[in-house]
């Protein structure tokens, strides 16, 4: 089971991370690093969004650069499986390939880290916060309106070096890839997921496979059942907000019993303007949960859209 991969520190983390998952449904001991590399290689494929990294994304093509290159070996049979970060994956997949598992979310929130404060509220006037993320900046500057905000791209260990070499006084990251890289002790702070609620999927990872694997063993073995429940009320709201790197928004779901909850906003690039939504459903003795979870995310999506229209359009 040939599993495609990019080829950054944390994405090999993922990517490794879920090979021992992937072998281990394949009747492979998850302890053996020779059988689970035989029963589960991993393919390192470098993508368009890793090769460019002095600008945003928004202006080279969107997260899909994130995805295309792995998206074609597996729609050629070169990989039989993609590991993805589920905030990467555009709202639409070519045709012919499937998200087939969604495991159990890492942690979904933001996390502020910097050399002094310990909140972004903290900041001094007109300090420098780095981040490639438009949702970010435009969350950010509707909390701080004077904080110069400078694009920051690169692997978590580059936006760590430019932090420490004092090219920004803050940065943001996710909080999911820093401690599935053993730093989760860096954080000066956690953002409220509901004040700010983070991509849609983000600490979710996405097993991405041809359409026909779509319930093979193996891909039944990885599922979460409520991750997949929250997600798809996320990627729901992304949907019907036609989300992307040129629109700055965010849904955070999540269970309290059985209901699903969920929050949804979407800002002007400049933090000015901010629309936000939310809505809830009791998902009990639903037939089909992530469907009705879809559908609470494509409403208060819409509801989103229709009230900011192109105030949000970057």
């Amino acid at each position: 089971m040939r599993i495609g991969a990019r080829g950054s520190k944390l994405s090999l983390a993922q990517a490794g991370h879920m090979q021992r998952r992937i072998a281990q449904a394949l009747g492979a001991d998850p302890e053996d690093a020779a059988a689970v590399a035989a029963a589960a290689p991993l393919i390192v494929i470098t993508t368009t969004g890793d090769r460019v990294q002095d600008r945003r994304l928004l202006e080279i093509g969107g997260k899909g650069l994130f995805t295309k290159e792995i998206e074609e070996a597996l729609l050629e049979g070169r990989i039989d499986c993609a590991v993805h970060s589920l905030k990467d994956m555009p709202a639409s997949l070519p045709d012919g390939l499937c998200i087939a598992a969604i495991p159990e979310r890492e942690d979904p929130r933001d996390a502020f880290l910097s050399h002094g404060p310990e909140t972004l509220e903290a900041m001094p006037q007109g300090a420098v916060l780095g981040t490639a993320s438009l949702r970010r900046q435009a969350q950010a500057l509707h909390r701080r309106p004077d904080l110069d905000v400078q694009m920051l791209r690169g692997n978590v260990d580059t936006r760590l070096a430019k932090l420490a070499a004092g090219d920004a006084d803050a940065i943001l990251l996710a909080y999911a890839g820093l401690k599935r890289l053993g730093l989760g002790h860096l954080p000066r702070s956690l953002i409220d997921p509901v004040e700010c609620p983070p991509a849609p999927g983000q600490g979710a990872l996405a097993i991405e496979t041809r359409a026909a694997d779509r319930d093979a063993a193996w891909v039944q073995a990885l599922r979460h059942g409520p991750t997949a429940v929250a997600v798809a009320a996320e990627r729901g709201a992304m949907t019907a907000l036609e989300g992307s790197c040129k629109t700055a928004i965010g849904a955070h779901a999540w269970f309290e019993g059985a209901r699903l909850k969920l929050i949804v906003e979407a800002l002007s690039p400049d933090g000015r303007a901010r629309f936000r939504h939310a809505g809830e459903a009791d998902l009990t003795e639903l037939a089909d949960p992530e469907e009705s979870a879809r559908a609470l995310g494509l409403s208060l999506g819409q509801a989103v859209r229709d009230e900011a229209g192109d105030a949000i359009v970057a």
